[in-house]
């Protein structure tokens, strides 16, 4: 630090003088120097005796300051002295004042309760004077004053002056309250017609029973509606009225009773809905009654007269529900709606809308009634809710009408069956059967029937007659469909025998798929309808899956019934193509007249199948027709005897045309949605049939080769058929298949059948390489069932949701031995 002190006082001195010239300025800077330093030494003593004088006027203020301390303490003190001698003296002057004030309130209570007691001995003998002389009107005046009264002594209560008079006061209210009952023993006797005023008496006695505990009213009215119904219960238990066919006059008799005693029922008060309580009563010993009745039948009971019973309880119900206000018909008010909305399909915008805000007003009902539920049910539309508390209990009797109804359904099936004419109607842009419609129609009628007198098991019972009738009506269906086939959709199904099919058959199956279509999705409308209307704890179980599953099956088994049979009329065209003498064509010409067969089939059948079926069912329609045509190509080429180059070249030719005639049936069909997949699929089945005549074309030298090029999944099997299809002798085929051996040729592809064989066929979308074997054999027998495997397999993948998923069941099913869906394929 001092180094760098004295570089920089070297520096300023070099810059103050910077030549030896400017040394002649040192003196007059020195004397500058010291006048300066001699002006700061100044300024530091001034400062020092400044700050000295400081400290001791601030210790001579410090001292002022706690001077100044002890005084105000001194005084504080003082003060608070005097302070509690002003409260002491304050409290001496007040001391009497208090005493004053508090012998003044005792005394005002005093002379208050004396007043009050004074009244309300007065009070009670006026009371017990009037209740002696049936004074009913002044007593329930006198009865308030009382009690009100007798609400400022209950701090009083041990007082023996007090108890006593509580105790007359209760006893006057005891015969206030015999006096009262005596009288009213009296109504309905006749006694109101002798006596004019007995009935201003009574409705004064009414006053009198309000002024009385609640009970004492609870009481009378069910004492006056036990007496009313004394003689409903007498007349109704006899042996003549006592019934079923009689309930008709229990509910007649109440209304005349309730009509002809209504000027005298007026003396009641409105508040106490004698009316109201009365038809509970009624309804609780009816339903008694009626339960017994019901229980003591020996045999079943006559519908119609059970009907007629529960019809006439459900109106009287409904009389007094919109009599005295019962609970909210939110669900029922719906009914018929929903009903009628089965079998239609379309809904507007507004619809749906007022679909889901009955739904939400629906559930803020029950959430109200949930939050209602402490109310007094005595209280019209408080609660208690007339519909079905008698007519529940012909509940458990019902089951003879679902009978008569399953009876009434079946013989309508029958009679629909019987007129069906199997064609659509002129006009008609649904292409569904008449019967089908007709079927949903008496459902919906006989729903309509059974929901206006149950919403309970009955419903739920009737349910289950609708699955019944449905379930019979596909297998009506299913029983339309031409039997017996052969061809590889019968191999792939079990299915035996030929079947052949018109152009009416073909039109009757596309009926059949479109109105098992409309049953399937209406079903489903239907079981959604009655899971609206049917009591909550039946909705759970309210389902149609197995229905539609029914529906499903009869769609499915109709299309392979359809693409077998057009398999069918191909049997003609591939036995012409066998006969064809390929061995001895001297030249190519045009397409052979096997191929015209195959055209004139599909051009007279497609167009029809394309305006009746909907898309994707004509899809699925086409994938099974592809796999069976195509394979059974290739297969047929096997067929055949010898095939020279000339042969195989027209082959070719006719399996081109072949192809493009296969790839134009969307466009005839005027179904292009799903066209690429479907051309896909048949370039690639149709391809292997060009290369097994691309593998006959080629040298004998050249022959394994060009095989194991164009079809490398072949067999030994296979490339010896096709050796003897070339026309070598199987003395010189040896060396060509030992050279082939050599290969190590895969086994991979599913055997193929001999030439008197029926082919195996494969599901859509999946590639057969087909090989010769004997069908005998048990690499025939595996490699079949590799087919369906795989064909099964490809369904399960393909499939998610609908009728996709019932498609790709009934695949996998079909190489099992027993199952829901092997039904379909034992026909």
């Amino acid at each position: 630090m001092a180094a760098t002190d004295k570089q920089n006082a070297l520096d300023y001195i070099n810059q103050m003088f910077p030549t030896e010239a400017s040394l002649s300025g040192v003196e007059p800077l020195m004397q500058k120097v010291h006048s300066e330093i001699r002006r700061v030494d100044a300024e530091i003593l001034a400062a020092v005796r400044q700050q000295s004088n400081s400290g001791s006027k601030a210790r001579e203020d410090l001292a002022a300051a706690t001077q100044a301390v002890q005084e105000l303490m001194y005084k504080i003190r003082e003060i608070k002295t005097k302070a509690e001698q002003s409260e002491t003296m304050v409290q001496e002057i007040c001391r009497d004042i208090k005493k004053l004030d508090f012998a003044k309130k005792h005394i005002t209570t005093t002379i208050t309760a004396l007043h009050r007691l004074t009244m309300l001995v007065s009070a009670v003998e006026q009371l017990q004077v009037m209740a002696s002389k049936r004074q009913y009107k002044e007593a329930a005046a006198q009865l308030e004053a009382v009690n009100q009264l007798c609400s400022h002594f209950e701090a009083y209560r041990d007082i023996p002056k007090i108890t006593e008079l509580r105790e007359k006061f209760k006893s006057i209210k005891q015969v206030l309250k015999s006096h009262v009952f005596s009288d009213f023993s009296s109504l309905g006797t006749g006694k109101e017609t002798e006596e004019s005023n007995l009935l201003q008496q009574l409705s004064d006695a009414c006053l009198v029973v309000d002024a009385l505990e609640p009970s004492v009213r609870e009481e009378l009215v069910k004492n006056f509606c036990s007496r009313e119904l004394t003689s409903y219960q007498q007349i109704f238990e006899g042996a003549e009225l006592a019934k079923l066919d009689k309930t008709e006059r229990r509910y007649a008799w109440i209304k005349r009773r309730l009509r002809t005693n209504e000027e005298i029922w007026k003396i009641f008060p409105p508040s106490w809905h004698v009316d109201y309580l009365l038809c509970i009563q009624f309804c609780k010993l009816t339903r008694a009654q009626l339960v017994e009745i019901l229980g003591n039948l020996k045999e079943k009971p006559d519908v119609a007269t059970l009907l007629m019973a529960l019809q006439r309880t459900l109106e009287f119900e409904e009389e007094l529900a919109e009599k005295f206000g019962s609970t909210s018909r939110s669900k029922e008010a719906g009914t018929a709606e929903d009903i009628d909305r089965v079998g239609q399909n379309s809904q507007t915008v507004s619809d749906i809308r007022k679909k889901y805000e009955k739904k939400l007003a629906a559930h803020q009902g029950s959430e109200n009634e949930e939050q209602d539920g402490h109310k007094d049910l005595s209280v019209p539309g408080a609660g208690f809710n007339f519909r079905g508390i008698i007519s529940s209990c012909f509940e458990p009797h019902l089951i003879v009408y679902v009978e008569l109804e399953e009876k009434t359904l079946m013989e309508s099936l029958e009679k629909q069956m019987q007129e069906e004419t199997w064609e659509i109607e002129e006009g008609s842009q649904t292409n569904i059967l008449s019967s089908g419609i007709q079927v949903f129609a008496i459902i919906k009628r006989s729903l309509k029937r059974c929901s206006a007198l149950t919403k309970s098991e009955t419903l739920f019972n009737l349910f289950k007659v609708f699955q019944k009738i449905l379930k019979a009506y596909a297998t009506k269906l299913f029983a339309r469909l031409p039997k017996g086939g052969t061809g590889i959709v019968a191999a792939a199904t079990g299915i035996d025998g030929q079947i052949k099919t018109s152009d009416k058959d073909e039109r009757v199956i596309c009926y059949i798929v479109n109105t098992a279509e409309y049953c399937h999705k209406t079903s489903g409308e239907l079981a959604e309808n009655v899971s609206k209307i049917i009591d909550p704890q039946f909705v759970d179980k309210v389902d149609m899956s197995e229905v539609q599953d029914e529906f499903s099956a009869v769609i499915t088994k109709s299309l392979m019934t359809l693409v077998h049979g057009i398999e069918t009329k191909f049997d003609n065209e591939m036995a012409a193509m066998t006969r064809v003498p390929w061995g001895t064509l001297e030249s190519v010409g045009d397409q052979s007249e096997y191929v015209n067969g195959i055209n004139t089939i599909l051009t007279s059948s497609i167009p029809v199948l394309g305006n009746l079926l909907s898309t994707i069912y004509f899809q699925f329609f086409l994938d099974k027709l592809a796999s069976s045509l195509g394979p059974r190509f290739y297969l047929n080429i096997f067929k055949c005897k010898q095939i020279s180059e000339t042969g195989a070249q027209q082959m070719l030719l006719d399996t081109q045309a072949v192809k493009t005639i296969l790839l134009e049936i969307p466009s005839l069909a005027k179904q292009t949605s799903g066209a690429a997949g479907y051309s896909k699929f048949v370039s690639r089945e149709m391809s292997k049939a060009e290369a097994l005549l691309k593998v006959i074309l080629s040298p004998f030298d050249s022959v394994a080769d060009t095989y194991c090029a164009l079809l490398p999944e072949g067999t030994p099997t296979e490339f010896q058929r096709i050796l003897e299809l070339k026309g070598l002798k199987k003395t010189d085929q040896q060396s060509i298949l030992d050279d082939f051996n050599k290969r190590g040729s895969g086994i991979a592809q599913p055997s193929i059948v001999a030439p008197s064989a029926v082919p195996a066929a494969a599901a859509p979308s999946t590639s057969i390489a087909p090989t010769i074997a004997n069908p005998a054999s048990p690499v025939a027998i595996s490699s079949r069932e590799d087919v369906l495997t795989r064909a099964a397999a490809l369904g399960r993948g393909a499939a998610t949701t609908g009728f996709k998923r019932f498609l790709a069941l009934t695949e996998a099913a079909k190489d099992r031995k027993d199952g829901p869906f092997r039904k379909l394929f034992n026909s």
